[in-house]
């Protein structure tokens, strides 16, 4: 028995948040747009939500000051400047951070008592959230999660409460101009949900349906992540494979690359997909069952196994001085995390966890 759950209503397509901006009407009175600094002012994503809200007269305050990998700190901070402002819903403009942080936010604006430190668990409401991705990555449009960084515990969390965005706006265009390192790295990310999802102990009839298509979008871009030069074509297949990789793990969760990764992104400052691709060839060759792993190239449209794992070698590369002390304390901290551990679908002891960080970072 499995369940199947997607409630967000997916606008897609070129200037989808001007076109669509109708269906913002209705949805409540004045909007809270959370973005980062800079890249929602530079692609256009700001100019064009801020014109649908004003087509459809209706009023708006910008918070701006969200970081990569958002803190409770500043989920916080946005709060207390939503209530102090009136607001009654959420627009998340950007990449996993900003809208990540948008679904924490509108947790704490339905629930005002609620402070950065008591937010993480329950399963509380929240205000309607509206996305707008602007990188091809977390899928978190369409997922009901939501990942801040906890520095009391120095570690990435997901907020507990399920928050899924209302109605999500994906158009690529916003892409046009990103950097090839964030292009690369957010789409790896992308790639993780799906194989993950592929793998998960959790996998199902539908989630596995969304992994193939979004495995099959994700290979027809490998030629230009490898040559770092993309086509606004290529980024809709990213977009695409994005979204279907989140809606693959809104259904099955992600597993162990995620959580062994959430270590390296906050002690070693790696970009969160590139955390978690660094240690793919050693977390696919893990398995004792191979099964699956070995359709995943096909699935790629890659002519072998070895293809794959010299596209991994191409895409993912880091230099950062770790120790072994260092990987002992990770091990601990991922052996610790009993969600990712039980998404995976084979026993794994400690030692196989570390073996896995050791081999990809040694």
């Amino acid at each position: 028995m499995f369940q199947f759950y997607m409630p967000t209503k997916v606008i897609i397509g070129r200037e989808c948040v001007v076109k669509e901006g109708h269906l913002l009407k209705g949805i409540g009175n004045k909007a809270l747009i959370v973005t980062g600094r800079y890249s929602a002012k530079k692609n256009g994503a700001l100019e064009d939500v801020i014109k649908a809200l004003e087509e459809q007269n209706m009023a708006y305050c910008v918070f701006d000051e969200v970081e990569e990998n958002p803190s409770l700190e500043t989920v916080e901070k946005a709060k207390n400047f939503g209530v102090a402002q009136g607001v009654d819903f959420v627009i998340g403009i950007g990449g996993g951070s900003p809208i990540d942080a948008s679904k924490a936010i509108a947790v704490m604006l339905k629930h005002p008592e609620l402070t950065g430190s008591t937010l993480i668990g329950g399963s509380l409401s929240s205000v309607p959230v509206i996305a707008v991705p602007t990188t091809a990555g977390t899928g978190t449009e369409v997922t009901q999660y939501a990942i801040v960084t906890d520095h009391q515990a120095k570690t990435k969390k997901n907020i507990g409460h399920t928050v899924f965005p209302q109605i999500a706006f994906v158009d690529a265009y916003y892409m046009k101009d990103m950097p090839k390192t964030i292009t690369i790295h957010t789409a790896v990310d992308a790639m993780s949900h799906l194989v993950e999802s592929y793998l998960s102990v959790k996998s199902n009839a539908v989630s596995e349906g969304f992994v193939v298509e979004g495995l099959k979008e994700w290979g027809k871009c490998i030629p230009q992540l490898l040559a770092g030069e993309f086509t606004l074509e290529g980024r809709e297949c990213l977009m695409m494979a994005s979204m279907l990789a989140g809606m693959a793990i809104a259904q099955t969760g992600t597993s162990l690359p995620h959580g062994m990764g959430y270590a390296l992104t906050y002690y070693k400052g790696l970009p969160h997909g590139l955390a978690n691709g660094i240690l793919y060839k050693a977390y696919l060759r893990s398995f004792k069952d191979q099964s699956k792993v070995q359709k995943l190239h096909v699935l790629l449209g890659l002519e072998s196994y070895e293809a794959l794992e010299k596209m991994l070698n191409a895409l993912c590369r880091v230099d950062i001085e770790i120790s072994k002390e260092e990987i002992a304390f990770y091990t601990e901290e991922m052996c610790a995390n009993k969600a990712k551990l039980q998404n995976h679908p084979e026993p794994i002891s400690k030692e196989e966890v570390y073996k896995i960080y050791a081999d990809s970072l040694l």
